[in-house]
């Protein structure tokens, strides 16, 4: 099977940053939410990021997936920033919602009692890498060692962009304590590198792809050097699992069964990138696409808990119990 590369904006875009992608409007669908009130019911609705990675929610629905399973699904967007998706879960707006591994743990570290139902999408080293650190051409900085003492642009402060850049300069051999981070609106990252203002950025997609254009130089892989790493789940509140567990079961499995069509028609996701994002016909039909994954790597996912709380990005560090529904798809890594 040749090489696939992500979908642009799909990993990093879900709770890492804020971009202008697409405006929060409803997604093709019926019904309305419902509270976790333990009557089993059919209505869910769903709050997806607005980057990308939704694909298989639309999948579902349009192959008839929800349907087959007697639900009654509605996909909306959510918050800018998918962390933000959490109190609507909560209080029975919704009873999915999308998010990343940091997204997710920011509001696990403060006790919310919210779950990981299924997962999206983990980076892995089996594709090409779509997102990464960007030097101007000719710099000092060769690893992600020779950051120390550096400024690094980000397009979002504390999430998991500046957990992967801490996490590959210590891995290196560098102090990510040394490392000064300031954050930059998306569009702006490649002149900053190459001005000066910062000394590397991390950028992602479009916006890597364009900095590469534009003669910056990558270093390292990006995410595609922590394979394993959550960027894209569904999540729902522990008191509306426990109630319906019959109805979320069929849900996440009409998901999988989505993921599982997903990566095998590549123009069904096309088109639906088309529609629901801002991206440019012809930058989605000349890339290729996400490769989807239910699972979730729990050691992963530990190191990722571990090492952020240490770099204080994270208040405290939940225990798996405080993590994952009983029924979602883990796996143990290497």
């Amino acid at each position: 099977m040749p090489k696939r590369t992500r979908n642009p904006l799909g990993r990093l875009s879900i709770a890492l940053v804020t971009l202008a992608v697409t405006a929060p409007v409803a997604a093709c669908g019926s019904g309305s939410s419902s509270a976790a009130s333990g009557d089993d019911s059919s209505k869910i609705t769903v709050l997806r990021s607005n980057g990308a990675l939704f694909e298989p929610l639309y999948i579902a629905q349009q192959q008839g997936y929800f349907d087959d399973a007697g639900l009654d699904v509605t996909i909306k967007a959510g918050a800018q920033d998918t962390s933000q998706n959490a109190p609507s879960v909560l209080n029975g707006e919704a009873q999915f919602a999308m998010t990343d591994c940091s997204g997710f743990l920011k509001g696990a570290a403060k006790d919310m009692p919210i779950r990981i139902a299924t997962g999206l999408v983990n980076a892995t080293d089996e594709i090409d890498p779509t997102d990464g650190l960007l030097v101007k051409k000719g710099s000092s900085i060769t690893s992600f060692a020779d950051l120390e003492g550096k400024t690094v642009g980000l397009s979002a402060l504390g999430g998991t962009v500046q957990f992967a850049v801490e996490y590959l300069t210590e891995q290196a051999g560098g102090d990510p304590g040394e490392i000064k981070f300031v954050s930059l609106p998306t569009t702006s990252l490649t002149d900053a590198a190459q001005s000066g203002k910062t000394d590397a950025v991390f950028s992602f997609g479009a916006f890597y792809a364009a900095g590469k254009q534009a003669g910056l130089t990558s270093i390292g892989q990006g995410m595609n050097d922590l394979p394993g790493l959550t960027q894209g789940v569904l999540f729902a509140s522990q008191e509306y699992l426990s109630k319906n567990e019959e109805t979320a079961k069929k849900f996440t499995d009409a998901v999988a069964k989505a993921i599982t069509y997903a990566n095998e028609n590549p123009d069904s996701v096309k088109a639906i990138d088309k529609k629901y994002t801002e991206l440019s016909a012809d930058y989605i039909e000349n890339s290729q696409n996400s490769v989807y994954d239910k699972t979730i790597d729990t050691t992963m996912m530990r190191t990722v808990i571990t090492k952020m709380h240490a770099y204080g990005l994270l208040s405290s560090a939940p225990k798996d119990d405080a993590i994952y529904w009983d029924q979602a798809p883990t796996v143990t890594g290497d």
